[in-house]
């Protein structure tokens, strides 16, 4: 079946990128078309369809919980609440403060012979970054990178653990991947297995919480695997996101995507850390993964050694380039995956200088796909016993947006954002609600953000309506 011919009808007469038919090669979503969402169907304008990703992933969600049977049905995603939810990052604010953005050595920087995108917001990742320029705290890295050609750049860069793409063409970016491995047709892959459950979940018949009674550990960072816990965590899952004591998450970015959820930290490399995984994971229905892979292998925690130890699991993986890429097991970002696979050289600014998407496209869409594989790949657990696996990539993301046609329809200007306030341990908070309605009305979160780290690494045993 052709590209074209997937297409999901869209408000307008313009068509949704086909995110869903993955899911429907493997049964895990009815075949029968959903009419889009209501609203606009293009307001960022721009080059790309961003908006026809940002509703087409979010009506994932609602798709898959429709097919748990849990009364979904009732559940509408407006598509001015989608696209304030795909920029909940930039508008959300803390005491009337917004949260810090990019860090001053994150962006692009010129090279000798063209641009570079470095991405340094942790502590250690800009390290990384002086150590591979050859630089001191107080190093001048814009004059550092002048004097390298972008691909020296990135090499010693990315050689001293640091993170950082040449900002390419998108065909020199496709020459680059045909060099390597085949990259997969898919933007998610799925692989399913027989699995032995050991839990009784079941979808909730009634109520707001499906997902009641659903345990998820998050092993994710930064933006795309949070937005997918916090999304299950919406519907009544009870999500415990799980962080290393050694490389404490940026507040800001939990703040975004912790609410609903519980936070501990867990030294994975002790024997007392160990013990609480294998309690957690013996008792947990699912686990999101977004570490850089190989990073997590060393714990036990790979996908294989998961499958086999845990066989009730399921399991939804991301990383930023996928496994069938020569870039495979580097480290990578939303902003540098722009950069890398042509984006921010189709955004380039009238000036010269590389763009960016209008908001964080690549991570949010992959966050509400991931949440949608968990809730298709709980389901069918339910109904045939079969555990799978689902891996996500934001490069596969970027390749989908890039080649979806973009729909020939006039940008409309969208109403303001319906935000919200709500006290938190950070303070006060105001933040754009998750992009769903249940009858005619907006479905929030179940809590605030807690105190990053401050949860015991245990299973919360109460009911989601008793906390």
């Amino acid at each position: 079946m052709s590209r074209s011919t997937q297409l999901v009808p869209g408000s307008a007469g313009a068509a949704l990128p086909p995110l869903n038919a993955p899911f429907l090669a493997h049964g895990l979503l009815p075949s029968d078309v959903h009419s889009a969402p209501p609203g606009p169907r293009r307001w960022w304008a721009g080059p790309l369809d961003v908006e026809g990703l940002a509703l087409a992933a979010v009506q994932l969600c609602v798709q898959a919980l429709e097919c748990c049977g849990a009364g979904a049905h009732r559940l509408t995603t407006p598509a001015h609440r989608v696209a304030q939810a795909f920029n909940s990052f930039g508008l959300l604010r803390v005491d009337s403060q917004p949260i810090p953005g990019f860090a001053p050595h994150s962006g692009f920087f010129r090279c000798a012979e063209g641009w570079i995108r470095t991405h340094a917001n942790y502590p250690h990742h800009e390290q990384a970054l002086l150590r591979g320029l050859g630089l001191g705290t107080d190093g001048n890295v814009e004059q550092s990178l002048r004097e390298l050609t972008t691909l020296e750049a990135e090499q010693k860069i990315v050689n001293a653990g640091g993170v950082a793409a040449t900002v390419r063409t998108r065909n020199e970016w496709n020459a680059m991947i045909k060099r390597g491995s085949p990259s997969t047709p898919d933007w998610v892959e799925f692989d399913m297995a027989s699995g032995r459950p050991t839990r009784s979940w079941q979808p909730a018949p009634t109520g707001d919480a499906p997902l009641r009674g659903l345990r998820v550990l998050d092993f994710t960072r930064v933006l795309a695997g949070p937005t997918a816990a916090r999304t299950l965590a919406v519907f009544g899952a009870s999500v415990l996101r799980i962080d290393p004591p050694q490389l404490p998450e940026i507040i800001g970015q939990h703040i975004e995507t912790g609410f609903g959820k519980r936070s501990a930290t867990v030294d994975a490399g002790s024997r007392a850390g160990r013990r609480q995984l294998e309690d957690l994971l013996t008792k947990a229905d699912a686990v999101l993964l977004g570490y850089r892979p190989g990073a997590l292998e060393r714990h036990g925690l790979s996908v294989q050694g998961l499958r086999e130890r845990f066989p009730h699991l399921v399991l939804v993986t991301l990383d930023a380039w996928g496994d069938a890429n020569p870039w495979f097991g580097r480290r990578g970002f939303d902003s540098i995956v722009q950069a890398a696979t042509g984006i921010a050289e189709l955004y380039r600014a009238p000036g010269g200088a590389p763009g960016a998407l209008p908001v964080q496209a690549l991570d949010y869409a992959t966050g509400y796909g991931m949440a949608a594989a968990a809730i298709a790949l709980l389901t069918e657990r339910t109904r045939s016993g079969q555990c799978g696996v689902a891996h996500f990539a934001l490069a596969r993301t970027a390749r989908e947006l890039i080649d979806t046609p973009v729909p020939q329809v006039k940008a409309e200007r969208l109403p303001d954002a319906p935000l919200r306030s709500m006290p938190s341990p950070y303070g006060t908070l105001t933040y754009v609600p998750p992009p769903f309605n249940r009858r005619h009305r907006t479905v929030d979160y179940p809590g605030p953000p807690p105190v990053y780290g401050a949860d015991e690494p245990v299973w919360d045993t109460r009911e989601p309506s008793e906390v």
